[in-house]
């Protein structure tokens, strides 16, 4: 699947975290977003290990933009947030994935794989600052 709910809520968190001036903490986050709050601040996390967000610790501590919105890419978000390159199928990112170990005879794997790189260029062309801009129109 390319967009599970943690790629979801990760957007949404960005979106929101985008326009903070101070940063936010995940209860905060999770209340605004209505979604749970331990999957949250463990989407939070990766992100702050991708290197998307800074995270602060203490009484008002939380999370901001550590790379400026402009340079946030789709592709790096969903990376973060699944733990792994988006994919349309399993065996998208390459032949030796193939589910069924048919890699061989597999017909339909030059199209997916072809739409699997479309894809990546565009989720690789998008950015926060893109989503916010369309969000404003």
């Amino acid at each position: 699947m390319l967009m599970t709910r943690a790629s979801e809520y990760a957007l949404l968190s960005l979106v929101t975290l985008a326009s903070a001036k101070n940063p936010m903490d995940t209860e905060t986050l999770a209340h605004d977003l209505a979604i749970s709050k331990s999957f949250l601040a463990k989407i939070l996390q990766a992100l702050a290990r991708s290197g998307i967000l800074k995270s602060y610790k203490g009484v008002k501590g939380g999370f901001l933009l550590l790379q400026p919105k402009e340079e946030i890419t789709l592709l790096s978000i969903m990376r973060a947030a699944e733990g792994k390159d988006p994919s349309v199928f399993d065996c998208s990112a390459g032949v030796g994935n193939c589910p069924a170990e048919k890699e061989d005879s597999c017909h339909i794997y030059p199209f997916i794989h072809n739409l699997q790189g479309k894809i990546d260029d565009f989720l690789e062309g998008m950015t926060l600052a893109d989503i916010l801009e369309k969000e404003s129109v």
